[in-house]
Protein backbone atom coordinates (compact mmCIF):
# COMPACT_ATOMS: atom_id res chain seq x y z
CA UNK A 1 0.00 0.00 0.00
CA UNK A 2 1.29 3.48 -0.99
CA UNK A 3 2.05 5.76 1.91
CA UNK A 4 -0.25 9.11 1.85
CA UNK A 5 1.94 12.08 1.61
CA UNK A 6 0.59 15.92 2.57
CA UNK A 7 2.91 19.04 3.31
CA UNK A 8 2.99 20.28 6.73
CA UNK A 9 4.23 23.96 7.68
CA UNK A 10 6.69 23.47 10.61
CA UNK A 11 5.61 26.24 11.91
CA UNK A 12 2.32 25.98 13.50
CA UNK A 13 1.44 22.23 11.79
CA UNK A 14 -1.20 22.72 9.75
CA UNK A 15 -1.65 20.21 7.07
CA UNK A 16 -2.13 20.66 3.13
CA UNK A 17 -2.85 18.18 0.03
CA UNK A 18 -0.58 20.43 -1.70
CA UNK A 19 2.42 22.85 -1.25
CA UNK A 20 1.62 26.61 -0.22
CA UNK A 21 3.98 29.48 0.15
CA UNK A 22 2.44 30.98 3.09
CA UNK A 23 0.85 29.43 6.01
CA UNK A 24 -3.51 29.88 5.90
CA UNK A 25 -3.12 29.53 9.53
CA UNK A 26 0.12 31.19 11.45
CA UNK A 27 0.68 33.50 8.24
CA UNK A 28 4.82 32.54 7.95
CA UNK A 29 6.31 31.67 4.77
CA UNK A 30 7.63 28.87 2.92
CA UNK A 31 7.22 26.56 5.90
CA UNK A 32 5.78 24.00 4.19
CA UNK A 33 7.75 20.32 3.48
CA UNK A 34 6.51 16.89 2.23
CA UNK A 35 5.56 14.50 5.02
CA UNK A 36 4.62 10.65 4.93
CA UNK A 37 1.83 9.74 6.45
CA UNK A 38 3.31 5.55 7.66
CA UNK A 39 2.91 3.00 9.94
CA UNK A 40 3.82 5.12 13.28
CA UNK A 41 5.25 1.38 14.62
CA UNK A 42 7.61 1.16 11.91
CA UNK A 43 9.59 4.28 13.08
CA UNK A 44 10.03 3.24 16.45
CA UNK A 45 13.58 2.44 18.05
CA UNK A 46 13.59 -1.28 18.65
CA UNK A 47 13.92 -0.76 22.55
CA UNK A 48 10.09 0.40 22.33
CA UNK A 49 8.85 -2.99 20.94
CA UNK A 50 8.58 -4.84 24.34
CA UNK A 51 5.61 -2.99 26.14
CA UNK A 52 3.88 -5.52 28.08
CA UNK A 53 -0.33 -4.94 27.65
CA UNK A 54 -1.86 -4.16 31.16
CA UNK A 55 -5.17 -5.04 31.44
CA UNK A 56 -8.10 -2.15 33.09
CA UNK A 57 -8.29 -2.15 36.90
CA UNK A 58 -10.96 -0.90 38.32
CA UNK A 59 -10.19 2.42 40.76
CA UNK A 60 -11.14 0.78 43.91
CA UNK A 61 -8.92 -1.88 43.92
CA UNK A 62 -6.01 0.09 42.93
CA UNK A 63 -4.14 0.97 46.27
CA UNK A 64 -2.49 4.75 47.33
CA UNK A 65 0.45 5.22 45.45
CA UNK A 66 2.83 7.93 46.46
CA UNK A 67 5.14 8.48 43.23
CA UNK A 68 9.20 8.36 44.55
CA UNK A 69 10.97 11.70 44.26
CA UNK A 70 14.96 12.46 43.90
CA UNK A 71 15.95 15.99 45.66
CA UNK A 72 17.88 18.19 43.89
CA UNK A 73 19.51 20.01 46.59
CA UNK A 74 18.08 23.26 45.59
CA UNK A 75 14.74 23.71 48.10
CA UNK A 76 13.76 26.98 45.53
CA UNK A 77 13.88 24.02 42.50
CA UNK A 78 12.00 21.06 44.60
CA UNK A 79 9.22 23.33 45.77
CA UNK A 80 8.32 23.78 41.78
CA UNK A 81 8.49 20.45 41.18
CA UNK A 82 5.96 20.00 44.07
CA UNK A 83 8.40 17.85 46.19
CA UNK A 84 11.48 16.80 43.97
CA UNK A 85 12.25 15.12 41.08
CA UNK A 86 9.56 12.53 39.81
CA UNK A 87 11.53 9.30 38.81
CA UNK A 88 10.13 8.97 34.81
CA UNK A 89 9.00 12.21 34.58
CA UNK A 90 9.78 14.01 31.54
CA UNK A 91 10.11 18.03 32.34
CA UNK A 92 10.46 21.09 30.08
CA UNK A 93 12.44 24.00 30.90
CA UNK A 94 11.73 27.07 28.77
CA UNK A 95 13.01 30.94 28.63
CA UNK A 96 14.58 32.97 26.35
CA UNK A 97 17.95 32.62 25.25
CA UNK A 98 20.63 33.71 27.85
CA UNK A 99 18.74 33.61 31.20
CA UNK A 100 20.30 30.81 32.64
CA UNK A 101 18.34 27.58 31.83
CA UNK A 102 21.78 25.23 30.93
CA UNK A 103 23.32 26.64 33.82
CA UNK A 104 20.36 26.26 36.26
CA UNK A 105 20.35 22.27 34.47
CA UNK A 106 24.50 21.87 34.85
CA UNK A 107 23.76 22.95 38.84
CA UNK A 108 20.77 20.74 39.41
CA UNK A 109 22.85 17.27 37.75
CA UNK A 110 25.85 18.09 39.31
CA UNK A 111 23.96 18.25 43.07
CA UNK A 112 21.98 15.02 41.98
CA UNK A 113 25.07 13.10 41.19
CA UNK A 114 26.67 14.05 43.93
CA UNK A 115 24.30 12.11 45.98
CA UNK A 116 25.45 8.72 43.47
CA UNK A 117 23.28 8.63 41.23
CA UNK A 118 24.36 8.77 37.85
CA UNK A 119 22.97 11.74 35.11
CA UNK A 120 23.88 11.97 31.74
CA UNK A 121 24.19 15.66 29.79
CA UNK A 122 23.33 15.97 26.01
CA UNK A 123 24.92 19.06 24.64
CA UNK A 124 23.36 19.74 21.48
CA UNK A 125 24.21 23.62 21.50
CA UNK A 126 27.66 23.10 23.21
CA UNK A 127 30.69 20.86 22.51
CA UNK A 128 32.33 19.17 25.99
CA UNK A 129 35.20 22.04 25.89
CA UNK A 130 32.49 24.71 26.47
CA UNK A 131 30.81 22.88 29.38
CA UNK A 132 33.56 21.95 30.92
CA UNK A 133 34.65 26.23 31.14
CA UNK A 134 31.45 26.29 32.18
CA UNK A 135 31.71 23.74 34.71
CA UNK A 136 34.65 24.59 35.96
CA UNK A 137 33.48 28.52 36.73
CA UNK A 138 30.40 27.27 38.64
CA UNK A 139 32.73 25.10 40.56
CA UNK A 140 31.16 21.63 39.62
CA UNK A 141 32.54 18.31 38.99
CA UNK A 142 30.73 15.27 39.70
CA UNK A 143 32.54 11.90 38.61
CA UNK A 144 28.75 10.65 38.42
CA UNK A 145 27.73 13.00 35.56
CA UNK A 146 28.95 12.66 32.18
CA UNK A 147 28.70 14.65 29.13
CA UNK A 148 27.95 14.37 25.83
CA UNK A 149 27.80 16.43 22.68
CA UNK A 150 25.38 14.87 20.52
CA UNK A 151 22.63 16.05 18.70
CA UNK A 152 21.61 12.56 16.38
CA UNK A 153 18.74 10.82 19.20
CA UNK A 154 20.07 7.71 17.46
CA UNK A 155 23.50 7.76 18.64
CA UNK A 156 22.95 9.26 22.14
CA UNK A 157 20.26 6.11 22.40
CA UNK A 158 23.49 3.99 22.69
CA UNK A 159 24.73 5.99 25.05
CA UNK A 160 21.81 5.73 27.29
CA UNK A 161 21.63 1.68 27.08
CA UNK A 162 25.26 1.14 27.74
CA UNK A 163 25.61 3.98 30.42
CA UNK A 164 21.88 3.42 31.73
CA UNK A 165 21.64 6.70 33.44
CA UNK A 166 18.99 7.29 36.39
CA UNK A 167 18.38 10.80 35.35
CA UNK A 168 19.10 12.63 31.47
CA UNK A 169 19.78 16.13 30.35
CA UNK A 170 18.79 16.80 26.82
CA UNK A 171 19.70 20.73 26.20
CA UNK A 172 17.86 21.81 23.74
CA UNK A 173 14.89 19.97 22.01
CA UNK A 174 15.44 22.14 18.98
CA UNK A 175 18.75 20.93 18.10
CA UNK A 176 17.74 17.25 18.31
CA UNK A 177 17.26 15.63 15.11
CA UNK A 178 16.49 11.66 14.10
CA UNK A 179 17.08 10.11 10.90
CA UNK A 180 13.51 8.09 10.74
CA UNK A 181 11.92 10.99 9.53
CA UNK A 182 12.61 14.25 7.21
CA UNK A 183 12.74 17.41 8.17
CA UNK A 184 15.81 19.67 9.91
CA UNK A 185 16.59 19.85 13.68
CA UNK A 186 13.86 22.30 15.08
CA UNK A 187 11.39 21.35 12.50
CA UNK A 188 7.89 20.82 13.80
CA UNK A 189 7.79 16.97 12.86
CA UNK A 190 11.19 16.73 14.42
CA UNK A 191 10.53 18.57 17.73
CA UNK A 192 7.67 16.41 17.78
CA UNK A 193 8.82 12.79 16.97
CA UNK A 194 11.82 13.32 19.72
CA UNK A 195 9.53 14.35 22.25
CA UNK A 196 7.44 11.50 21.58
CA UNK A 197 10.78 9.03 21.69
CA UNK A 198 11.83 10.42 24.53
CA UNK A 199 8.73 10.37 26.70
CA UNK A 200 8.64 6.49 25.65
CA UNK A 201 11.65 6.31 26.85
CA UNK A 202 11.23 7.99 30.41
CA UNK A 203 8.10 6.11 31.20
CA UNK A 204 9.56 2.60 29.49
CA UNK A 205 13.03 2.93 31.54
CA UNK A 206 11.32 5.22 34.76
CA UNK A 207 13.76 7.84 34.38
CA UNK A 208 12.97 11.52 34.47
CA UNK A 209 14.49 13.74 31.81
CA UNK A 210 14.57 16.95 31.41
CA UNK A 211 14.59 18.77 28.13
CA UNK A 212 15.25 23.18 27.51
CA UNK A 213 13.36 24.99 24.84
CA UNK A 214 13.81 28.71 23.87
CA UNK A 215 10.98 31.02 24.23
CA UNK A 216 10.08 32.80 21.09
CA UNK A 217 9.09 36.58 20.59
CA UNK A 218 5.78 36.04 21.52
CA UNK A 219 6.38 34.02 24.33
CA UNK A 220 5.43 30.38 23.76
CA UNK A 221 8.65 27.76 23.44
CA UNK A 222 9.92 27.40 20.21
CA UNK A 223 8.85 24.66 17.65
CA UNK A 224 4.69 22.87 18.11
CA UNK A 225 2.83 24.31 20.83
CA UNK A 226 2.16 20.51 21.56
CA UNK A 227 5.27 19.84 23.08
CA UNK A 228 3.79 21.49 26.31
CA UNK A 229 0.73 18.71 26.16
CA UNK A 230 3.61 15.77 25.49
CA UNK A 231 5.71 16.74 28.93
CA UNK A 232 4.44 16.39 32.06
CA UNK A 233 5.90 19.35 33.41
CA UNK A 234 6.36 22.67 32.03
CA UNK A 235 8.68 25.28 33.73
CA UNK A 236 9.50 28.66 32.76
CA UNK A 237 12.76 31.03 33.76
CA UNK A 238 11.66 34.87 34.08
CA UNK A 239 13.43 37.71 34.06
CA UNK A 240 15.30 40.59 32.42
CA UNK A 241 18.34 40.79 31.26
CA UNK A 242 19.53 43.99 33.40
CA UNK A 243 18.00 42.00 36.50
CA UNK A 244 20.00 39.45 38.64
CA UNK A 245 16.96 37.91 39.80
CA UNK A 246 15.22 34.88 38.03
CA UNK A 247 11.92 33.61 38.51
CA UNK A 248 11.09 29.98 38.06
CA UNK A 249 7.46 29.58 37.26
CA UNK A 250 5.32 26.14 36.63
CA UNK A 251 3.08 26.42 33.80
CA UNK A 252 2.11 22.76 33.75
CA UNK A 253 2.81 20.00 36.32
CA UNK A 254 0.94 16.49 36.95
CA UNK A 255 2.95 15.78 39.93
CA UNK A 256 1.98 19.20 42.17
CA UNK A 257 0.48 22.89 42.33
CA UNK A 258 0.72 25.27 38.88
CA UNK A 259 1.07 27.85 41.36
CA UNK A 260 4.58 27.54 42.61
CA UNK A 261 7.44 29.72 41.83
CA UNK A 262 11.03 29.46 42.53
CA UNK A 263 13.60 32.39 43.10
CA UNK A 264 16.94 33.03 42.33
CA UNK A 265 19.89 35.47 41.75
CA UNK A 266 22.25 34.90 39.62
CA UNK A 267 25.66 35.49 40.44
CA UNK A 268 29.46 34.95 38.98
CA UNK A 269 29.15 31.01 40.40
CA UNK A 270 25.58 30.44 38.89
CA UNK A 271 21.90 30.27 40.23
CA UNK A 272 22.30 30.80 44.17
CA UNK A 273 18.41 30.39 45.46
CA UNK A 274 16.83 32.90 47.41
CA UNK A 275 15.74 32.40 50.59
CA UNK A 276 13.79 35.53 52.15
CA UNK A 277 12.39 36.48 48.43
CA UNK A 278 9.96 39.34 49.68
CA UNK A 279 13.37 41.32 50.48
CA UNK A 280 14.39 41.33 47.56
CA UNK A 281 11.05 42.99 46.30
CA UNK A 282 11.08 45.46 48.39
CA UNK A 283 13.24 48.98 47.97
CA UNK A 284 14.73 51.58 50.65
CA UNK A 285 12.23 53.56 50.53
CA UNK A 286 9.12 51.24 50.62
CA UNK A 287 6.50 52.89 52.78
CA UNK A 288 8.37 56.50 52.53
CA UNK A 289 7.12 58.40 49.67
CA UNK A 290 4.29 58.77 47.46
CA UNK A 291 2.72 56.46 44.96
CA UNK A 292 4.08 53.17 46.98
CA UNK A 293 2.13 50.55 48.34
CA UNK A 294 3.11 47.29 50.04
CA UNK A 295 1.12 44.40 49.40
CA UNK A 296 1.44 40.57 50.54
CA UNK A 297 0.68 38.07 47.89
CA UNK A 298 0.52 33.98 47.67
CA UNK A 299 2.22 32.19 45.15
CA UNK A 300 1.64 28.86 45.52
CA UNK A 301 2.16 27.99 49.16
CA UNK A 302 4.87 30.95 49.79
CA UNK A 303 3.53 34.53 50.77
CA UNK A 304 5.62 37.71 49.61
CA UNK A 305 5.27 40.65 50.16
CA UNK A 306 6.42 43.03 47.02
CA UNK A 307 6.00 46.98 46.49
CA UNK A 308 3.48 48.39 43.97
CA UNK A 309 4.81 51.97 42.43
CA UNK A 310 2.39 54.35 41.24
CA UNK A 311 3.18 57.15 38.83
CA UNK A 312 -0.08 59.76 38.16
CA UNK A 313 0.61 62.64 36.32
CA UNK A 314 -1.18 64.76 33.57
CA UNK A 315 -1.57 63.73 30.75
CA UNK A 316 -0.46 65.61 27.39
CA UNK A 317 -2.29 63.43 25.04
CA UNK A 318 -5.84 63.27 23.97
CA UNK A 319 -5.64 59.96 25.24
CA UNK A 320 -4.54 59.59 28.36
CA UNK A 321 -1.70 56.51 28.99
CA UNK A 322 -1.87 52.99 30.91
CA UNK A 323 1.33 51.56 30.97
CA UNK A 324 0.58 48.82 33.56
CA UNK A 325 3.79 46.26 34.46
CA UNK A 326 3.61 43.42 36.69
CA UNK A 327 -0.08 43.08 37.36
CA UNK A 328 -3.21 42.46 34.63
CA UNK A 329 -3.64 45.98 33.15
CA UNK A 330 -7.32 45.48 32.56
CA UNK A 331 -8.01 44.70 36.13
CA UNK A 332 -6.13 47.87 36.80
CA UNK A 333 -8.41 49.83 34.47
CA UNK A 334 -11.58 48.65 36.92
CA UNK A 335 -9.83 50.18 39.61
CA UNK A 336 -8.98 53.63 38.32
CA UNK A 337 -12.69 53.02 37.14
CA UNK A 338 -14.19 52.40 41.17
CA UNK A 339 -11.57 55.30 42.19
CA UNK A 340 -13.30 57.76 39.84
CA UNK A 341 -16.85 56.72 40.08
CA UNK A 342 -17.10 55.98 44.04
CA UNK A 343 -14.33 58.48 45.68
CA UNK A 344 -14.40 61.14 42.95
CA UNK A 345 -10.95 61.20 41.88
CA UNK A 346 -10.13 62.86 38.77
CA UNK A 347 -8.30 60.60 36.75
CA UNK A 348 -9.57 60.35 33.02
CA UNK A 349 -7.00 63.59 31.98
CA UNK A 350 -4.03 61.72 33.47
CA UNK A 351 -1.61 59.29 32.66
CA UNK A 352 -1.14 56.22 35.16
CA UNK A 353 1.97 54.32 35.47
CA UNK A 354 2.01 51.03 37.89
CA UNK A 355 5.41 48.76 38.39
CA UNK A 356 6.05 45.76 40.26
CA UNK A 357 9.25 46.31 42.16
CA UNK A 358 11.84 43.13 41.27
CA UNK A 359 10.13 42.11 37.89
CA UNK A 360 7.50 39.69 39.52
CA UNK A 361 4.61 39.43 38.37
CA UNK A 362 1.20 39.26 40.67
CA UNK A 363 -1.87 37.83 38.97
CA UNK A 364 -4.26 37.48 42.26
CA UNK A 365 -7.21 39.77 43.11
CA UNK A 366 -5.65 40.41 46.47
CA UNK A 367 -3.13 43.24 45.09
CA UNK A 368 -6.04 45.11 44.18
CA UNK A 369 -6.46 47.83 47.62
CA UNK A 370 -2.44 47.96 47.06
CA UNK A 371 -2.80 49.54 44.06
CA UNK A 372 -5.55 51.65 44.57
CA UNK A 373 -3.76 53.05 47.30
CA UNK A 374 -0.87 53.20 45.45
CA UNK A 375 -2.68 55.50 42.32
CA UNK A 376 -4.27 57.48 45.19
CA UNK A 377 -1.18 58.12 46.97
CA UNK A 378 0.70 59.23 43.44
CA UNK A 379 -2.43 61.35 42.60
CA UNK A 380 -2.60 63.20 46.27
CA UNK A 381 1.56 63.13 46.26
CA UNK A 382 1.00 62.26 49.96
CA UNK A 383 2.88 59.05 51.69
CA UNK A 384 1.11 56.44 52.60
CA UNK A 385 1.05 55.38 56.49
CA UNK A 386 4.58 53.67 56.44
CA UNK A 387 5.43 50.15 57.57
CA UNK A 388 1.20 49.12 56.52
CA UNK A 389 0.74 46.44 54.00
CA UNK A 390 -2.41 46.24 52.42
CA UNK A 391 -4.73 42.89 50.98
CA UNK A 392 -7.92 42.72 49.57
CA UNK A 393 -10.06 42.43 46.93
CA UNK A 394 -12.30 45.35 45.38
CA UNK A 395 -15.63 45.25 43.80
CA UNK A 396 -16.98 47.21 41.32
CA UNK A 397 -19.16 48.55 44.10
CA UNK A 398 -16.28 49.93 45.88
CA UNK A 399 -16.39 47.39 48.32
CA UNK A 400 -13.72 45.05 49.79
CA UNK A 401 -14.18 41.43 49.67
CA UNK A 402 -12.05 38.79 51.91
CA UNK A 403 -9.21 37.23 50.42
CA UNK A 404 -7.58 33.53 51.21
CA UNK A 405 -5.02 32.46 53.16
CA UNK A 406 -5.29 35.31 55.68
CA UNK A 407 -3.06 33.52 58.56
CA UNK A 408 -0.48 32.92 56.74
CA UNK A 409 0.15 36.59 54.97
CA UNK A 410 -0.37 37.90 58.49
CA UNK A 411 2.62 35.56 59.63
CA UNK A 412 4.84 36.64 57.12
CA UNK A 413 4.00 40.63 57.48
CA UNK A 414 4.89 40.20 61.50
CA UNK A 415 7.74 37.78 60.68
CA UNK A 416 9.60 40.94 58.59
CA UNK A 417 8.83 43.59 61.31
CA UNK A 418 5.48 45.32 59.53
CA UNK A 419 3.94 47.41 62.42
CA UNK A 420 0.25 47.43 60.55
CA UNK A 421 -1.77 45.56 58.22
CA UNK A 422 -5.00 47.22 56.35
CA UNK A 423 -6.99 43.75 55.53
CA UNK A 424 -10.96 43.22 54.48
CA UNK A 425 -13.57 43.59 57.70
CA UNK A 426 -15.00 39.80 57.10
CA UNK A 427 -11.70 38.15 57.36
CA UNK A 428 -10.91 39.73 60.70
CA UNK A 429 -14.29 38.52 61.43
CA UNK A 430 -13.26 34.80 61.18
CA UNK A 431 -9.13 35.39 62.32
CA UNK A 432 -8.70 33.23 65.70
CA UNK A 433 -4.67 34.17 65.35
CA UNK A 434 -2.44 35.83 68.14
CA UNK A 435 -0.61 38.77 66.70
CA UNK A 436 1.25 41.94 67.31
CA UNK A 437 0.40 43.17 64.39
CA UNK A 438 -2.16 46.11 64.17
CA UNK A 439 -4.90 44.82 61.99
CA UNK A 440 -6.97 47.55 60.77
CA UNK A 441 -10.40 46.03 58.95
CA UNK A 442 -12.23 47.83 56.22
CA UNK A 443 -15.40 47.67 54.26
CA UNK A 444 -15.23 50.27 51.78
CA UNK A 445 -12.47 51.40 49.65
CA UNK A 446 -13.17 54.91 51.30
CA UNK A 447 -12.43 53.42 54.64
CA UNK A 448 -8.86 51.95 53.29
CA UNK A 449 -8.26 55.70 51.91
CA UNK A 450 -8.97 57.16 55.47
CA UNK A 451 -7.22 54.71 57.29
CA UNK A 452 -4.07 54.33 54.49
CA UNK A 453 -3.04 57.97 54.90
Amino acid sequence: MKDKVFYQCQSCGYQSAKWLGKCPDCKDWNTFLLQKESDFSSVLPKSFNNYEVIPPTPLSNLEQFHEPRIKSGIEEFDRVLGGGIVEGSMILVGGSPGIGKSTALLQIMDKVCSKGITGLYISGEESIIQLKMRASRLGLGSPNLYIVAETCYEHFLEHIEKLSPKIIVIDSIQTVFTTQIPGAPGSLSQVREIAGFLMMLAKQKNIPIFISGHVTKDGSIAGPKTLEHIVDTVLYFEGDEGNYYRILRTVKNRYGSTNEIGIFEMKEDGLSEVRNPSKIFLSDNSGKVSGSALVCSIEGTRPLIVELQALVTRSNFAVSQRVIKGIDGKRTSLLIAVLEKKMGLRLAGQDVFINVVGGVEIDEPASDLGAIMAIASSLKDKPLNPYTVFTGEAGLSGEIRSVSRIELRINEVEKLGYKKMILPESNLKNLSLNTKLNLVSVKTVKDALEAGF
